[in-house]
């Protein structure tokens, strides 16, 4: 199983926030290039980047971070957050990602998702965002009458092959990832699927490496110190 250790970024500083709530945020760092450099040198491989900003109100407001990332680090980079168009995509291939994560597109566009996919393929994935039993978009401030099975099946059969799914009810709370979520999940369909949002020790990493699922992603837990990228890799293998 993969490791992605997280970046989430607003006004170029890298943040958590708490359950998702913009209201609730911490700031880790003033430098996320730095802190990109550091999980590179602990021996991560993949890096997970969000834009919230861009998730918020559209747009690549922190691109230029990004970029610095990309070309500074020989990390492989995921992005989301605010990816709405095909110039976004694009932007963000030419910055020098190695994948886009459409959310609320994905959702609300899939005349631009179904394009993507035929683009670009595997660089594209989806992200799924789950508040309250349906998927939630626009920064998770909006829900949707899409249920996490539906929604799973449907990007499934459209051909998406990765998707990135959170337990938004976990995210930054520390109390543990959703396992019996991601099982039932990862039992039922065939994508590659990244769990996400409130994976917060090595017993979690361990649980979900054991379900066969393809990646996780270390958000606060890593800059708390509650998980070692180190020994988050080593759980993961």
């Amino acid at each position: 199983m993969n490791i992605f250790p997280a970046i989430d970024l607003v006004d170029k500083k890298a943040v958590r926030l708490y359950k998702g709530d913009y209201t609730q945020m911490t700031v880790y760092s003033k430098d996320p290039v730095a802190v990109a450099k550091t999980m590179e040198a602990e021996g991560a491989r993949f890096l997970h980047l969000v834009d919230l900003e861009g998730a918020r109100d559209g747009g690549t407001p922190n691109i230029e971070v990004v970029r610095r990332i990309a070309a500074e680090t020989a990390l492989f980079t995921e992005i989301g957050g605010g990816v709405r168009d095909r110039e976004t995509i694009e932007r963000y291939l030419d910055a020098g990602v190695d994948r886009v994560i459409l959310g609320t597109a994905a959702v609300r566009d899939e005349a631009l998702l179904q394009k993507a996919l035929a683009a670009w393929g595997e660089k594209i994935a989806v992200g799924a965002d789950l508040r309250d039993g349906v998927i939630a978009v626009r920064g998770w401030l909006e829900k949707t009458d899409w249920t996490l099975e539906a929604f799973v099946e449907h990007m499934q059969a459209l051909g998406v092959g990765t998707l990135i799914i959170t337990d938004i009810s976990r995210d930054g709370a520390m109390h543990g990832t959703n396992r019996a979520l991601y099982r039932d999940v990862s039992r039922k369909y065939s994508v590659n699927i990244t769990a996400s949002g409130g994976v917060s020790s090595l017993e979690d990493i361990r649980a979900l490496r054991d379900m066969g699922l393809y990646g996780a992603i270390v958000g606060k837990a890593y800059y708390t110190g509650a998980i070692r990228l180190r020994e988050a890799l080593e759980a993961a293998r």
